[in-house]
């Protein structure tokens, strides 16, 4: 199974080091294309197989995933489309906001099997947080998309309408948990620690909340209550946060990544 990636930007590069490290494909079974000679040679020198020529990418993949800026989608599916098998290929698209109807309208017939993917820039750690969109697929076909992305992290199955709440949830949402580790870690160096040290302190602290909450199952706030005595230091923490707006704040920035 071959699988190409057009487009390694941010997103697209991520996607093609998840799937290096990842389990699914042999370096040479994998094929970058991208218009940058740099990003070309970055890759080239990962052991995969590189072009410039996104129709030569299309061209020889069974799975072919359009990793682009959401205007330059049509562009660069409508330059592919000659070379696109429906009957032999599967049909990727990372791009937040393309609607499924006009990738359908622009490839016409020659449109295979597509499903609508967005994943996060942690896929490159082989983390990420992924939504999966099946657009008139079989089980099958489904079942070989999601076993990929979970192969590089968690992936979940949605719908076409819930897409952009899961973007500004996990995709955006990533940004969103960065910020808090540099208000922290910012609050750590008033604290005392160096800058270093209060990042590290930071991430692993994050790091810990996470693994608890898999491992147990609590709803956060249950857990929460393990470390909140009354009258202690977490606590008075907590509520002086909320004063300030903490999760009203947190709930506004995800609604306004729908806006």
């Amino acid at each position: 199974m071959k699988i190409s990636v057009i487009g390694a930007g941010a997103m697209g590069g991520a996607t093609v080091e998840g799937l290096i490290k990842g389990h699914q494909f042999k370096n040479e079974d994998i094929t970058v294309s991208d218009p940058s000679q740099a990003v070309v040679d970055k890759f080239a020198k990962l052991g995969v197989n590189v072009t410039t020529d996104n129709q030569q990418a299309a061209k020889t993949a069974d799975i072919v995933c359009v990793v682009v800026k959401p205007w330059l989608v049509e562009r660069v599916l409508t330059d592919i489309k000659a070379e696109l098998d429906p009957k032999k290929q599967l049909l990727i698209v990372i791009a937040a906001g393309v609607p499924s109807a006009n990738i359908k309208e622009w490839l016409g017939s020659n449109c295979p099997p597509l499903f609508l993917v967005i994943p996060n820039i942690a896929i490159a750690q082989l983390a990420s947080m992924t939504f999966i969109v099946p657009c008139d697929t079989t089980q099958q076909q489904t079942e070989l998309i999601q076993g990929i992305f979970n192969d590089m992290g968690t992936s979940l199955l949605t719908d076409e309408q819930h897409l952009a709440s899961g973007t500004t949830l996990a995709s955006c949402g990533i940004a969103y948990a960065m910020r808090y580790i540099r208000a922290a870690a910012e609050g750590g160096v008033e604290l005392g620690f160096k800058a270093d040290d209060a990042k590290k302190i930071v991430m692993q602290t994050m790091k810990g909340a996470v693994e608890l909450l898999e491992a147990s199952g609590m709803h956060p706030e249950a857990a929460i209550d393990l470390v909140t005595t009354p009258g202690g230091l977490t606590i008075k923490g907590l509520n002086e946060m909320e004063h300030a707006g903490f999760t009203s704040a947190v709930i506004r920035g995800l609604k306004a990544g729908l806006k």
